[in-house]
C-alpha cells in the first residue's frame, strides 16, 4: 500500500522546506566539528558557514509562522549543539568573532566591540540574501540598507568616515529616498547593488585583523 508523504503541492513544499532545514543543521554541524579539530582551513571554513548561515536565515524566514527552531530540533531529536549556536545564536562564523574580538582588543579601535562588528556581519548577509532573492521593492531594500549603514557606522576607529561601503550604502539610500515605497530597482540597478554589497563586505572583512589561522 502506497504511503503518501502530502496531499497537494503546498504540503509537499513544506517537507521538503522542512527536509532542507533539517540538512542545513546537520552540516553545519559536521563544519563546526571539523573547524575544531583543524580538518578544513579557515578560509574554507568562513566561506562554506557563510553559505550555510545565509541558507538558514532565508529558510527560517519562509518558514516563519509555520515552525519554529526549538519546536524543530525537539521533534527530530536534532543534538546539534554547535550548528544551533552558530546559526540561531551567534550568526556568522567562528573565524569572524575571532577577527572581531582581535579588532575590538586593538587600542586603535577600542570602541569596536565583537558584538558590533558581528552585527555588520549579519546586515551585510542579511541585505546580500535579499537581494538575490529578488527582494527589490523600495520598502523591502532601504530598511535592510539603512541597518546595514548604522551598523557600519558603530564601527568608528573600525571603519574610517570614507569606507567605501559606508559611502555605497549613502549613495543609495539617497537614490531610494527618491523613490516610491512600491518602486522597484531595476534588473541593472539590482546587479550594481548586489556588486557594490559584495565589494564592501569584501573590503569589510580584509579591514579586520588577521587571527593567523
Amino acid at each position: 500500500m502506497e504511503v503518501k508523504l502530502w496531499n497537494d503541492k503546498r504540503e509537499r513544499e513544506l517537507l521538503e522546506s522542512l527536509a532542507d532545514l533539517y540538512a542545513i543543521i546537520k552540516a553545519t554541524e559536521k563544519l563546526e566539528r571539523a573547524y575544531v579539530r583543524d580538518l578544513v582551513s579557515a578560509a574554507d571554513y568562513e566561506a562554506e558557514c557563510l553559505k550555510l548561515i545565509s541558507q538558514f536565515n532565508s529558510l527560517t524566514s519562509s518558514l516563519a509562522g509555520v515552525v519554529t527552531i526549538p519546536r524543530f530540533v525537539e521533534a527530530y531529536r536534532l543534538d546539534c549543539p554547535a550548528a544551533l549556536n552558530r546559526l540561531v545564536q551567534s550568526g556568522v562564523p567562528a573565524t569572524v568573532e575571532l577577527r572581531a574580538a582581535a579588532s575590538s582588543s586593538a587600542p586603535a579601535s577600542s570602541a569596536a566591540s565583537a558584538a558590533a562588528i558581528a552585527q555588520c556581519v549579519q546586515s551585510f548577509i542579511t541585505a546580500m540574501d535579499a537581494v538575490k532573492l529578488n527582494m527589490l521593492a523600495n520598502d523591502q531594500v532601504r530598511p535592510l540598507l539603512h541597518d546595514l549603514s548604522t551598523s557600519m557606522g558603530k564601527l568608528g576607529p573600525v571603519l574610517p568616515p570614507d569606507f567605501e561601503g559606508k559611502v555605497k550604502m549613502c549613495e543609495w539610500l539617497a537614490k531610494l529616498n527618491k523613490m516610491g515605497a512600491g518602486d522597484e530597482l531595476t534588473e541593472q540597478q539590482a546587479r550594481q547593488l548586489n556588486f557594490d554589497l559584495d565589494s564592501a563586505y569584501s573590503a569589510f572583512m580584509a579591514s579586520l585583523p588577521s587571527t593567523g589561522l
